[in-house]
């Protein structure tokens, strides 16, 4: 890899049995130690979702950290680059490794629109994790403190 050349890392979602349900490769656009942050690219077949259309090749800006428990992805459309919204995942804090940014999903999820309305998703499938009170707990914190930092103009970086 050249100096010019971003770094290309491999993105794996795990449910909370540890099983990957998810991966794809991400070039790396800046890090710290707490954070990563990355571009992807959609790569699954055209969805509709929640009247936001998410196409295959969509841009995905992905921001990451070992230090919360959660993940905010910035989806912008393939074609013309208008931003479609926010997808927030809510999960314990990701793992960096060599070549590697790899987190557990709790289900739970928040979607903004472009206008700020807020959406939270799969609060069904949260409830049936086998989780202890502790996790619960900072999986609803996590919730709270996304729902609050996206009522701002929010851009990752």
């Amino acid at each position: 890899m050249s100096e010019l050349e971003p770094e290309t890392v491999l993105v794996l979602k795990f449910n909370t049995d540890h099983q990957e349900t998810w991966r794809y490769d991400g070039k790396v656009i800046s890090r710290t130690p707490e954070s990563v942050l990355l571009e992807a690219y959609f790569n699954r077949p055209d969805k509709l979702f929640h009247g936001i259309l998410l196409r295959e090749g969509d841009r995905f800006v992905e921001k990451y950290f070992n230090d919360r428990w959660y993940n905010i992805f910035e989806i912008h459309d393939c074609d013309t680059d208008v931003l479609k919204g926010w997808y927030c995942n809510v999960t314990y804090p990701a793992v960096f490794e060599d070549g590697v940014v790899s987190y557990v999903d709790l289900a739970l999820d928040l979607l903004v629109y472009p206008d700020g309305r807020q959406l939270v998703l799969d609060e069904d499938e949260f409830a049936e994790l086998k989780l202890n009170e502790v996790d619960t707990s900072r999986a609803w914190q996590a919730l709270a403190e996304l729902q609050r930092i996206m009522k701002i103009p929010f851009i990752l970086n």
